[in-house]
């Protein structure tokens, strides 16, 4: 008999993570407090880039339950928790959801059920956070139930890793736990590597976030430096890239965004603070370099207009991209917002174009968006902020005035680099 699954939390994580169950034989429920969410899988439709209307199809045709009723779980032999961990107003992980969902689980948990948190936290939070909720209920951990933690590794839009082929990190409070997790996880991805307990799993995603974040910091701040200089920093790059050991391309660019850069590697800094007393320098000082490059930028545009002896104030400043990677729809953190936050408040006009983005605000304010060629026309500085495969940047390159580039993908006479 097939073990019943159920994911709470349909989103970016928890969506991908249904389609490879459901297509592994599992039978599925997929949980979610959105009314909106589920009523719209129910019909077929998707919400998240990497799944299609027909995969969302394909997955009710196999049998997948969608519902807001959390009494589903109980039918559930594994549970999984993918709920998102936004930043609470002092710094660290808002673990809202995350108990929420915990207690949700709590009031329907039975004997021998696997119960897994993906959301990504501060090492410790399954050990002090959830196994205590989940005990409430009168079970024991590791003895009447099976506890672990898996950190997700999605990467949106990324068309050669998704789920199955990316491998999964598991630890469990036990070894039957990560046992059991292990054999679960075997079933819908290509590989399983067991880290020594949860709190190992956990600072893996730390640990993979953070080394991201403070490298692109180190090429952001290499890029202020080079222009400067008048190094082309890109060029750098691409002569640094042919050394065969040794040393790893990273680019800079306009900010960084989705969930985890920008956000995860802020969880580790504020537990060193609150737990050991002293900061974790490297991550606060990333993260300084990152969020201040939209106003870097903003500045870059500015000095562009001063050499066409133009003011900001009253120009038209047309953004192109503005969601936080190229080729998907997904806003979470984009760049795009703050550094249009900084234009409008310099009294500049912004635009907007985005093929995977047809309404924008920022601050409240609605960003008109226009059609590529007559927004191209029209604008004294255009920002390529993403360069979507729909853009012909050849084009983009010639019907500019000035094109701002600020991924060093483009080449002209009237073309500015990062």
């Amino acid at each position: 008999m097939s073990s019943t699954l159920a994911v709470i939390g349909l989103g970016y994580v928890g969506l991908p993570l249904v389609r490879e169950a459901c297509g592994s034989g599992l039978n599925v429920i997929g949980y979610d407090v959105s009314e909106r969410v589920v009523g719209a899988l129910r019909e077929g439709r998707s919400h998240v880039d990497d799944l299609s209307d027909a995969d969302v199809r394909r997955m009710l045709d196999s049998g997948l339950t969608v519902t807001s009723d959390p009494s589903c779980l109980t039918e559930a032999d594994i549970v999984v928790i993918c709920v998102p961990t936004p930043l609470s107003e002092d710094g660290g992980p808002d673990l809202t959801a995350v108990t929420s969902a915990t207690c949700a689980v709590r009031d329907h948990l039975t004997p021998g059920t696997l119960v897994v948190l993906e959301s990504t936290t501060w090492p410790g939070t399954t050990d002090e956070v959830v196994r205590p909720l989940l005990e409430e209920s009168g079970l024991a951990a590791g003895k009447d139930f099976h506890l672990a933690f898996s950190p997700e590794r999605i990467d949106p839009g990324n068309p050669e890793y998704g789920l199955r082929n990316t491998p999964k990190v598991v630890g469990g409070i036990t070894e039957g736990c990560t046992q059991a997790a292990a054999e679960f996880y075997g079933q819908v991805v290509d590989t399983v590597v067991r880290a020594r307990s949860t709190r190992e799993a956990e600072m893996a995603k730390l640990l993979e976030n953070t080394y991201r974040h403070i490298n692109i910091a180190l090429v952001n701040e290499m890029a202020k430096f080079s222009h400067e200089l008048g190094v082309d920093l890109w060029d750098v790059i691409r002569c640094a890239s042919s050394k065969p050991f040794g040393f790893q391309a990273f680019y800079p660019g306009p900010g960084v965004g989705g969930h985890c850069i920008p956000i995860d590697p802020n969880y580790l800094s504020y537990q060193v603070r609150a737990r050991l007393g002293y900061p974790f320098r490297f991550v606060e000082l990333a993260q300084e370099i990152n969020a201040g490059m939209p106003d870097y930028v903003a500045r870059r545009v500015q000095d562009l207009l001063n050499e066409q002896s133009k003011a900001l104030r009253g120009s038209t400043v047309l953004l192109l991209g503005v969601t936080y990677k190229p080729n998907i729809a997904d806003q979470r953190e984009s760049p795009a917002r703050p550094l249009a936050a900084r234009l409008l408040a310099q009294g500049a006009d912004v635009r907007f174009h985005d093929p995977h983005v047809r309404q924008w605000s920022v601050n409240g304010h609605d960003v008109p968006t226009l059609e590529l060629d007559k927004g191209l026309a029209e604008a004294d500085v255009v920002v390529l902020l993403q360069p979507h495969k729909d853009y012909d940047l050849e084009h983009i390159a010639a019907r500019a005035s000035v094109l701002f580039d600020t991924r060093g993908v483009v080449t002209g006479e009237r073309v500015e680099t990062l």
